[in-house]
């Protein structure tokens, strides 16, 4: 986990230093896709997520996620919120900093759970985008079935 931590900041302080246009990475109408790997103690997180972009700096999600293994295994559906930090830090476009809210429920798929249904969650993250549509990213928060980091691609539509 330390190793993330350490990659996500040294990725922040690169994007900022080397900041020149601080244009949105998704105009206002784009979409992309989101899917990947996430790190959870009760077992592997698998998602995917849907980014629409209601501004130039604003973001809503839906999210579907599938926790395996462990104890129990969950079913997540979520909706995110995210504002992108882009435009007023000055940060280039093939980069992407966001911090926001998430607000779903998790559906226990075996017989013990102990967990309550109804989750909200806070997220802060990072993209770098190596061409016009592919990227990856680095999510950090507390966040649906208790993610600790989201690992993943992203596709520009």
């Amino acid at each position: 986990m330390k190793k993330l931590i350490i990659l996500f900041l040294l990725l922040s302080l690169s994007a900022y230093s080397f900041s020149q246009n601080g244009e949105a990475p998704l105009k206002k109408g784009s979409k992309q896709i989101n899917f990947g790997l996430g790190l959870d103690s009760s077992g592997l997180p698998l998602y995917g997520q849907m980014d629409f972009a209601v501004s130039n700096d604003i973001t809503v999600s839906p999210m579907v996620g599938f926790t395996l293994g462990g104890k129990n295994s969950f079913i997540s559906f979520a909706g995110y919120g995210s504002y992108h930090f882009n435009r007023l830090l000055n940060i280039p476009q093939n980069w992407d900093f966001y911090a926001g809210v998430n607000l779903g429920f998790r559906l226990c798929l075996s017989n013990n759970t102990g967990t309550s249904p109804l989750i909200f969650g806070m997220q802060t993250g990072g993209r770098y985008y190596w061409n016009d549509h592919w990227g990856v990213h680095l999510e950090l928060g507390w966040s649906v079935s208790r993610y600790v980091g989201r690992f993943g691609l992203s596709y520009k539509l």
